[in-house]
């Protein structure tokens, strides 16, 4: 069922943002042409939730839609790198916490007719508050926490509206409710 890649160049290079056009042949002979494809690294995100049952968010600005939401933490993972590192190493640099617990909850991929990477889902627990935010020069981030089912509360009322953390936040949820 893949499709052969007959031609393909790169419209755009560039760490965070990879584009492509590619001229495909399906199976059955047909030709696909143009095919965009963007290229992004593989990425996490955590519901993070402290010693003392907050979920740890972050609110920023995001430009792409004009607007500031809140999010759980994560983001993309070094080439190379561990995933459970990666996200470990991002809820240290965007909230300053540490957790003692880091559970896989599943990976998810946010538009797979156009985007060519996955997203790396966990429940990170017992979180304390161990060192100052450490942000890229492009980020402005400011941390909220939020009482566990109060943010459960939240969650059903749409005001989380990133849909890769929604799918994020359901699994670990699920999880959570799993060992009860």
């Amino acid at each position: 069922m893949k499709w052969k890649i007959l031609e393909s160049k790169y419209i755009s290079k560039h760490i965070y943002f990879t584009a492509r056009e590619d001229k495909c042949q399906r199976p059955d002979g047909q030709i696909v042409d143009p095919y965009f494809v963007v290229e992004l690294p593989p990425s996490a995100c955590a519901m993070a939730v402290t010693e003392d049952n907050q979920v740890v968010l972050v609110k920023q600005y995001r430009h792409a839609i004009g607007e500031t939401i809140l999010e759980i933490p994560g983001g993309f993972i070094d080439e190379g790198e561990d995933y459970q590192k990666a996200i470990a190493r991002e809820l240290l640099e965007e909230t300053g916490y540490e957790f003692s617990r880091y559970d896989y909850v599943g990976k998810i991929t946010a538009n797979p007719g156009m985007l060519d990477n996955y997203t790396y889902l966990y429940l990170a627990r017992g979180g304390k508050k161990v060192a100052a935010q450490k942000l890229d020069h492009n980020e402005d981030i400011e941390l909220v926490t939020v009482p566990l089912e109060d943010f459960r509360k939240m969650l059903l009322n749409n005001e989380i509206v990133q849909s890769l953390h929604m799918a994020c936040v359901f699994y670990a949820f699920q999880k959570m409710d799993s060992e009860k």
